[in-house]
């Protein structure tokens, strides 16, 4: 804790004026060496004024290494500073090798913030400046002494500065990236999450609707089947209660999530055709094909769609009876649920403001299939398709869907049970000898 304001106070800016410091050390220690040198090959010529500058002369090249202490939040005028206060120094015929590194470092810091073309022209600006004061003044002849490592040194610092923000970029670039992924499966699964409350809670509360209507209808003349509608009310409330908790412990990343129930599949279809006949909507389910395993999201997919699909016709069709139908083939698993009830735009809840089609589309995309969903020809009930990738694998019995058995309810189907070739599950009941 006692660290912190000190790294706050470093990261803030004090590092660049501890540099500063430093660098101002280094070049008016340099520039005074300089203008009083120990080997005879250094001695400037005789009479030469930069053999004896004022302390003024050295208060320039410290302003061009202190203002360094701003250089990463002015650039531009840290760079214009430093490199005048050089330019006037090397005007004045001083010596200028020590004071040049200072402009050269402004420089390297405005090309790490600049395009590559700007961070170029800047050198070249500089470059120019410097290399014209250095030779109109300079007391070794115009191009003596250190003249030609000057463009060399602004050409290094520029083209260093130009490689780091060509790093900065590449990093922030593959930040950004990696964050517009995260972003994007956060955006997923908050819709896949959408999703299924959207299913559980839509096709929970449609049974409880319609429960909840028979048996105060029937309360009074058929307590009986009043309070079969109400046992039925309890079991979806169960089911939908506990999907619901499932869920929100995938969102609570509980440590130890409640007993659930399997992920539903079309292997809990039986039981959801047997929900909707609870409801009042007599329905059918066939199954043809060799039933086999599927990927996981298919499995939740097709379940989905078929719940989905007969919510919407206990909602929306009215009086009528359903039929759903998984056809296993090559590759694929063909899901169709047709009804009876009313056609057209009153059985499309995505028509009417809710998001039913537009979730089954989407679940059947994000898996590889396709879905398409009208009235029938005619106006006589609705009619769900939908085609999901179902590769090749080896047979399983699935509970309440064994291949070659057979549930049949009151409506039955016995006279064509007979006569098919492939696996053939059908579930019938009666509204009627439920609910009177």
């Amino acid at each position: 804790m006692d660290g912190e304001p000190v790294l706050r106070w470093w990261r803030g800016g004090g590092r660049d004026i501890v540099y500063a410091l430093i660098m101002t050390a280094v070049t008016v220690g340099g520039a005074y060496g300089e203008a009083h040198p120990e080997q005879v090959s250094d001695q400037l010529p005789a009479g030469s004024a930069a053999s004896h500058p004022p302390a003024a002369a050295f208060a320039l090249v410290a302003v061009a290494s202190l203002v360094l202490a701003g250089r990463h939040r002015w650039p531009r005028a840290v760079l214009a500073v430093s490199a005048g206060a050089v330019t006037v120094y090397s005007l004045l015929g001083y010596e200028n090798g020590a004071a040049l590194l200072a402009p050269v470092v402004a420089l390297y810091t405005l090309a790490t913030a600049l395009s590559a073309r700007r961070a170029l022209a800047w050198g070249v600006l500089v470059t120019l400046v410097l290399m014209g004061a250095t030779a109109a003044h300079n007391p070794f002849g115009p191009t003596g002494a250190g003249f030609y490592l000057l463009p060399g040194m602004t050409a290094a610092a520029t083209l260093g500065g130009i490689a780091v923000a060509s790093r900065r970029a590449y990093v922030a670039s593959i930040q950004a990236r990696a964050d517009a992924d995260a972003r994007r499966r956060i955006d997923e699964e908050r819709l896949r999450i959408a999703r299924e409350l959207h299913d559980v809670v839509a096709h929970t509360m449609a049974t409880i609707n319609v429960q909840a209507g028979a048996a105060a209808h029937v309360l009074r003349d058929r307590p009986d089947a009043a309070a079969e509608a109400l046992a039925t009310i309890k079991a979806v409330s169960k089911d939908g209660l506990r999907e619901l908790r499932a869920i929100l412990d995938v969102l609570r990343q509980a440590d130890e999530a409640d007993p659930t129930a399997p992920t539903p599949g079309v292997g809990q279809l039986p039981a959801l055709i047997d929900r909707a006949v609870q409801a009042g909507l007599e329905t059918t389910l066939t199954v043809t094909g060799a039933p086999r395993p599927l990927p996981a999201a298919v499995d939740l997919a097709a379940y989905r769609i078929v719940q989905e699909s007969l919510t919407n016709t206990v909602r929306h069709a009215g009086p009528a009876t359903a039929a759903v139908t998984l056809t296993y083939a090559d590759g694929e698993l063909a899901v169709e649920v047709v009804d009876t009830g009313l056609g057209g735009p009153v059985a499309d809840p995505g028509l009417s403001g809710g998001h039913g089609l537009v979730g089954m589309r989407e679940r059947a995309t994000s898996v590889g299939g396709s879905l398409e969903a009208g009235p029938q020809p005619g106006g006589g009930g609705w009619r769900v398709t939908a085609g999901l990738p179902a590769p090749g694998g080896v047979r399983r019995e699935t509970a309440g869907l064994r291949g070659g058995s057979d549930r049949r309810g009151q409506s039955g189907e016995q006279g064509q049970s007979g006569e098919r070739s492939q696996s053939d599950v059908t579930v019938a009941r009666g509204a009627e000898g439920r609910l009177g």
